[in-house]
């Protein structure tokens, strides 16, 4: 009876952690905390994973960043929380990040993309495949630096700077991280160099000249004609 008990808690276990396979298969449950997936929020192989996930609905493109496991110490055992990092964009130069926290993982996704989708900002794009021009960003002890590219460049970023370009519809990018490499600080930097990003189309609106004007002789009309073609 007691070997069926063990078995039961530990699907219950893997089902709710979902991206954390592997924890609290050899314990006794979340309460006993005498598994090896138990010992203590900082040990357990869930937190050194970085699981991803990319799922479209509703055209919106939704990539799972990062889960951290936590867990809290009281009288009868160990409660286990989740907090996961989404980012989701449409892939047309729109994107957003969000940070939802739960009991369950499931729910701290469903509440970080929540907040994801409130928070979506605009990325004026260039041929609507790559950035108008360089910019950096920092938050923290967290340095990005975004530069635009060439057609056929490819997406040339790691980790949690690839998952936001991925959702915003860039094509062609090349990036370099300098400092930390926690992921809510890089993907933090990260939107605030996209935040500075701007288009000719826009400066000259805001100068009240021509995009002529703005990019001198010489391709004035081809550099109209992309301008047009952002979605501001």
């Amino acid at each position: 009876m007691m070997a069926d008990e063990n078995t039961v808690t530990d699907e219950v276990v893997v089902d709710a952690a979902g991206a954390t396979e592997g924890e609290g298969r050899r314990g006794r449950g979340a309460g006993g905390g005498r598994g090896r997936g138990g010992e203590g929020g900082g040990r357990g192989r869930g937190n050194d994973r970085k699981p991803r996930e990319e799922k479209e609905d509703d055209g919106t493109i939704e990539k799972l960043v990062h889960i951290n496991r936590v867990s809290k110490t009281v009288k009868g055992g160990k409660r286990f929380g989740f907090a996961a990092l989404v980012v989701v964009g449409d892939g047309q130069g729109r994107v957003g990040f969000g940070h939802g926290k739960a009991r369950e993982v499931p729910e701290a996704i469903n509440k970080a993309t929540a907040a994801a989708k409130k928070a979506m900002i605009r990325v004026p794009l260039k041929d609507g495949r790559t950035l108008h021009h360089d910019g950096s960003g920092r938050f923290g002890a967290g340095n990005v630096y975004v530069r635009s590219a060439p057609a056929g460049t490819g997406i040339i970023a790691g980790g949690p700077m690839r998952a936001v370009f991925e959702s915003l519809g860039v094509a062609d990018v090349v990036t370099k991280s300098i400092g930390t490499s926690n992921p809510y600080n890089m993907i933090r930097a990260t939107f605030a160099a996209l935040s500075d990003q701007t288009s000719p189309k826009s400066v000259a609106q805001r100068r009240g000249k021509k995009i002529a004007d703005l990019l001198g002789r010489g391709g004035s009309k081809t550099a109209e004609a992309d301008a047009e073609a952002i979605a501001e």
